[in-house]
């Protein structure tokens, strides 16, 4: 199963961009969306799908290190005090 990740634009050269994925850099196809250095954005497979506002970014954060953690373990206390 593929999943779109978040990152933030830290170079842009006409349609290709260098996402940062937590200090990972990858080059993306950038021509699909109006999109700028500093922005944050949904990548999947590898091309930048959608701008996103730094509410949205770092909600899905959360929610990513949420599922991270259940599956590591760290975070099952936290998801059973939820119910």
């Amino acid at each position: 199963m593929c999943i779109a990740s978040n990152g933030v634009i830290i170079k842009k050269r006409g349609h290709k961009a260098d996402v940062s994925f937590g200090g990972n850099i990858v080059e993306t196809e950038a021509g699909l969306t109006k999109c700028e250095v500093g922005d944050h954005v949904l990548v999947h497979a590898g091309c930048i799908i959608q701008v996103l506002s730094e509410n949205e970014a770092e909600e899905l954060d959360e929610i990513m290190n949420l599922i991270d953690g259940m599956q590591y373990g760290d975070n099952a206390e936290k998801v059973e005090s939820t119910k």
